[in-house]
């Protein structure tokens, strides 16, 4: 069977098409992709397919039994429609099953500024249940590779902040994430259940002081307000160019964080098929691909 991932130039798209290949064979992965050439597999089919043209995704969707539909980045335009338009295509497609990557949240993300985000990927997660498809929804963690890159970029000032004091939350890499999505796209076990997909719950200070182990920092972690932490991630250029309103939705994952929305319980040992790695593992994985010399 053809298993397709759509939206595949991202990085979660590019991990998942890497773990398909050690799965089945390279005739049976389909990348689709607005711009086919940021693809950079080869060996594979990839298809053009933008979440803005119904008929475009049907085309790319032709022949294809599973779908892997990672959502839409925020800021790109209205995401409910967008994810709306790839399941109607699917379905038009004659696709069996389609697989959406979906975000953690155990309902006290409300009243922050990550809400009207995780509405969307709610409505989503309802659209995909009613549209007579076959259905995997996994609910992903927070990516460790973003958030450390901000850790790491702190160690000059010997401080990290946010907003997110004491809460816990449990982060994953891109690279475990893409090891449980292949297995539930490739196997029906999992079909018509929900799967939070995180690994060991902790707080800001622990990540911190774990990080500084692993990289050899020299950095602690300090509460800041909401708008103060805004500030902090417009510092950073490529936030910055999304603009205010992707600043503002990051520091509201860091609320969620803080009110205890993504503490949720795992069930990526489910998912995967093996237990998730603990994050030291992970990160020292991180370490090793970055190249940076542990002090």
């Amino acid at each position: 069977m053809k298993i397709a991932v759509a939206a595949a130039s991202g990085r979660l798209g590019h991990a998942v098409l890497r773990e398909l290949l050690t799965r089945t064979e390279a005739q049976n992965v389909v990348a689709v992709a607005r711009t086919p050439a940021r693809v950079q597999i080869s060996g594979i089919d990839v298809r053009r397919g933008d979440y803005a043209s119904t008929d475009s995704m049907i085309a790319a969707l032709g022949g294809v039994d599973t779908v892997v539909l990672i959502s839409a980045p925020v800021g790109e335009g209205d995401r409910t429609l967008l994810h709306r338009n790839a399941i109607n295509a699917a379905r038009r497609a004659n696709v069996r099953k389609l697989v959406y990557t979906s975000v953690i949240g155990n309902g006290n993300e409300r009243d922050t500024w990550f809400w009207d985000v995780q509405q969307i990927n709610r409505q989503t997660e309802d659209d995909l249940k009613t549209s007579g498809l076959e259905w995997v929804i996994v609910r992903n963690g927070l990516y460790l590779e973003l958030d450390l890159r901000h850790v790491i970029d702190a160690n000059g000032s010997g401080v990290y902040s946010n907003n997110a004091r004491d809460g816990q939350c449990g982060y994953i890499t891109i690279d475990e994430l893409a090891v449980a999505i292949a297995r539930v796209s490739a196997f029906d076990i999992h079909n018509g259940r929900t799967l939070n997909l995180v690994g060991e719950s902790m707080t800001q200070s622990a990540l911190v002081a774990l990080a500084s182990d692993v990289f050899g920092l020299d950095l602690r972690y300090e509460t800041i307000s909401d708008e103060e932490n805004i500030a902090r991630l417009m510092s950073d250029e490529k936030i910055a160019a999304r603009g205010r309103d992707v600043a503002q939705m990051l520091a509201g994952c860091f609320q969620c964080i803080r009110n205890g929305a993504f503490d949720v319980p795992s069930d990526f040992e489910q998912a995967a098929g093996r237990p998730v790695k603990a994050t030291r593992q992970m990160m020292e994985q991180i370490r090793r691909t970055l190249g940076t010399a542990r002090r």
